[in-house]
């Protein structure tokens, strides 16, 4: 098993790409702790997976600095130590143009996205300080690389671009102390918001036809990227931004 008596922490825990993430850190032997604002549905991702003992949850808001450091320190305490961090939890918002968007709203996916990514990791990376190693694993979009046409989603794609270069930068920052931080651009993925515009079989064939795999992305091939990333085989990959698209940003740009 590749992450055999890891720790690691997986914010957004109860999503769909989320949950596949705990799900195959756990078969692959890791404890995992899921983290959201909602611990009903974090027990729903906990009755899923296959070893339920390996798991946890608990409630954090990751825009909350207070609340971020209250619950690092008792996982830390908990476990005395934290190998992994995932920073999947995320927001996104209906596509409207920008000039229609709210200031809350513009706030919403700032606080979330980036900043919140910005507290957990400034938390844990105090505590893989002091084991003097750890790998942090953030979850982009390919919406960070480039604008679709008809889908308005300026303020989330400019959200997941800083994700990007904070990767990059972190990556750079800390790789003489043995900790490692990588990205995963999800293209289309069955997941969240897209998933009832899938129902639609005509919807989904153009989508399917539009992917050079002529498939729709699962979750499962995201937390299969996060494996490996999160794994000692990858020890030597630091500050990349891997595109798990089926290929689209290739052919497209």
């Amino acid at each position: 098993m590749r992450l055999k008596d890891k720790v690691a922490i997986v914010t957004g825990a109860s999503s769909d790409i989320g949950a596949s993430i705990v799900k195959r850190f756990v078969d692959e032997g890791a404890r995992v702790v899921l983290l959201g604002r909602n611990l009903e549905s974090l027990e729903k991702t906990r009755n899923s997976v296959s070893k339920k003992n390996a798991t946890v949850s608990m409630s954090c808001d990751i825009t909350n600095e207070s609340h971020v450091l209250q619950t690092i320190d008792q996982i830390a305490s908990t476990y005395g130590r934290i190998d992994i961090l995932v920073n999947n939890a995320g927001a996104i918002n209906d596509p409207v143009h920008f000039h229609e968007m709210s200031d809350s709203d513009i706030m919403n996916l700032i606080n979330v996205n980036m900043l919140g990514v910005f507290k957990m990791t400034k938390a844990v990376v105090v505590k893989m300080l002091e084991r003097k190693g750890g790998c942090i694993i953030n979850i982009g979009s390919i919406s960070s690389e480039r604008a679709i046409p008809k889908v308005h989603l300026a303020v989330y794609s400019a959200t997941k671009a800083a994700v990007s270069m904070f990767t990059k930068a972190i990556a750079v920052e800390y790789a003489r102390k043995n900790i490692r931080c990588n990205c995963i651009n999800p293209g289309i993925i069955k997941s969240g918001m897209i998933k009832p515009y899938l129902d639609d079989p005509e919807a989904r064939k153009v989508l399917e036809n539009r992917q050079p795999l002529n498939r729709i992305g699962e979750p499962v091939d995201v937390a299969n990227a996060a494996v490996n990333l999160a794994s000692d085989e990858a020890n030597w990959v630091t500050g990349i931004i891997l595109n798990i698209d089926g290929g689209k940003s290739a052919s497209e740009g």
